[in-house]
C-alpha cells in the first residue's frame, strides 16, 4: 500500500498549481497586447497580438478555445497577480513536509527555461522519468524515489500540432545555453544538418521526440518541427498513445513551474509496452526494470485512488490497437510479482466491467473480475 499524501498537502499542491499557471500566464503576455479569438478549420483558438512598434503586430498562439482554464485567464487577465514569494513557501512546504519529489537544480532550470520560452504553451509535453516525478502530487501518494533517478530530460510534441499553431518558441539552444554555456547540439546520425538532442559538458542530455505514425522508414530519421525553436524531433512508435490528452501539473522547482505531462494511466500502460520492447530488442535490462517498476507503482496508485475506470479505459485502448500491442502488454504484466499482478488485473477487470465492456477479450489471464 502506497502512503497517501495528506489532504492538507494535496490542497496546497492544487493552490500552487493554480498560482503557478496564473503567474506564467501573466508573465507570458505583455499588457500592451490583446487576446484575439481565431477560427481555424471550424475550431476556435486564442492568439495574443502585440504591437511591433512599426504599425504592425506580432501574433502568438495561446491555446484552444474550449479550454476553460485558458478562457478564465483571458477573461480575468488584468486581475491575475503573481506572488512568487508565497509560491516558493508552498513549494518548500510540499518538499519538506509532504516529502514530494523535487528535481535536481540543473534539470529544474532547464524545464523552467523551456517553459518560459513557450514549450508548454505551444502544447509540448514533458515525458520520461521527469514526468513520473509529477505523479506523486497528481495521484496523492508517495511514489518510490528509487524510480525517479535520471540524467536525461525528454520532451515530446505532435508534429501536426507543431505545424498547426503557426508560432515558435525561443531557439532551444539559446534557452539551454542560458542555463549552462557548455550545452551543444548533437548532429543527428542520419542527417548532420538536424539535431534532436543536446548535451552539456557533464553528459546531461536533452532530447525532443515526436510520434512516428507513418511507415517504419521514418524511424531513425529526424522530423522538422516548426514550433520547436530550431530543433528537430526523433520519431518514436507508441508515443502518440502516450502524449494524447496530457494533463497539467507543477514541477516543484523554485516558485513552481507549470508543466504538461502524460495522463498517468497512459504513462503506466505505455511503460508496459516500452519495458517489453527493451527486453525483446536486447536493450538495457536496468531500463526495462525501471520502466516496469514505474508502470507497476502508477497502476497501484490509480487503483488505490479508485481510478479503475481510467486505467481500464487506457488499457482497452492500447489492447485494441492490435496483436503487437497486446503481446507487449501481456508480456510485461506477466513479469510483475504474482500477488501484485493479480491485484492490478483485478482492478483493470473491475474498471472494464464498470465501463460496460466484456472482460474476456482483454487478455487478463482468463481472469474474471471479483465482486465489488
Amino acid at each position: 500500500m502506497l502512503k497517501q499524501i495528506s489532504h492538507v498537502h494535496q490542497t496546497i499542491y492544487s493552490e500552487l498549481a493554480q498560482r503557478a499557471l496564473d503567474a506564467s500566464f501573466v508573465s507570458e503576455f505583455d499588457t500592451t497586447g490583446r487576446f484575439v479569438p481565431v477560427q481555424v478549420k471550424g475550431k476556435r483558438y486564442w492568439y495574443f497580438d502585440v504591437p511591433d512598434g512599426e504599425g504592425g503586430q506580432t501574433r502568438r498562439y495561446v491555446g484552444p478555445g474550449d479550454d476553460q482554464e485558458i478562457e478564465d485567464r483571458v477573461r480575468f487577465f488584468d486581475q491575475l497577480k503573481a506572488d512568487m514569494r508565497e509560491r516558493r513557501k508552498l513549494v518548500s512546504t510540499l518538499v519538506r513536509e509532504a516529502y514530494l519529489p523535487q528535481p535536481e537544480r540543473l534539470t529544474g532550470n532547464i524545464i523552467e527555461a523551456l517553459e518560459n520560452a513557450g514549450f508548454f504553451r505551444l502544447r509540448g509535453v514533458l515525458v520520461g522519468t521527469l514526468a513520473f516525478q509529477a505523479y506523486s502530487a497528481l495521484l496523492g501518494v508517495r511514489l518510490p524515489k528509487t524510480a525517479m533517478v535520471t540524467s536525461d530530460s525528454d520532451f515530446a510534441k505532435f508534429h501536426s500540432i507543431s505545424v498547426a499553431v503557426q508560432d515558435s518558441m525561443t531557439r532551444v539552444l539559446d534557452c539551454l545555453k542560458s542555463i549552462d554555456e557548455s550545452f551543444r547540439e548533437i548532429p543527428h546520425q542520419s542527417d548532420g544538418r538536424m539535431s534532436t538532442k543536446y548535451v552539456n559538458a557533464h553528459g546531461h542530455q536533452v532530447e525532443f521526440l515526436t510520434p512516428n505514425r507513418g511507415s517504419d522508414e521514418n524511424q531513425g530519421h529526424p522530423t522538422r518541427m516548426p514550433s520547436l525553436g530550431g530543433s528537430s524531433a526523433e520519431p518514436l512508435r507508441f508515443l502518440d498513445y502516450l502524449i494524447y490528452n496530457p494533463v497539467r501539473a507543477v514541477l516543484l522547482h523554485r516558485a513552481g513551474v507549470p508543466i504538461t505531462v502524460p495522463a498517468p494511466e497512459r504513462y503506466a500502460i505505455h511503460k508496459l509496452i516500452v519495458a517489453s520492447r527493451r527486453r525483446a530488442q536486447g536493450d538495457s535490462t536496468m531500463k526495462s526494470h525501471k520502466d516496469l517498476h514505474q508502470s507497476e507503482v502508477i497502476m497501484q496508485a490509480l487503483l488505490q485512488q479508485h481510478r479503475e475506470d481510467d486505467l481500464a479505459e487506457a488499457y482497452m485502448e492500447a489492447h485494441n490497437r492490435g496483436p503487437a500491442w497486446q503481446a507487449a502488454i501481456t508480456k510485461s504484466l506477466n513479469q510483475i510479482e504474482d500477488g501484485k499482478r493479480q491485484s492490478i488485473e483485478d482492478g483493470i477487470a473491475r474498471g472494464i466491467e464498470r465501463l460496460g465492456e466484456d472482460v474476456k477479450p482483454y487478455d487478463l489471464n482468463g481472469h474474471a473480475p471479483p465482486s465489488p
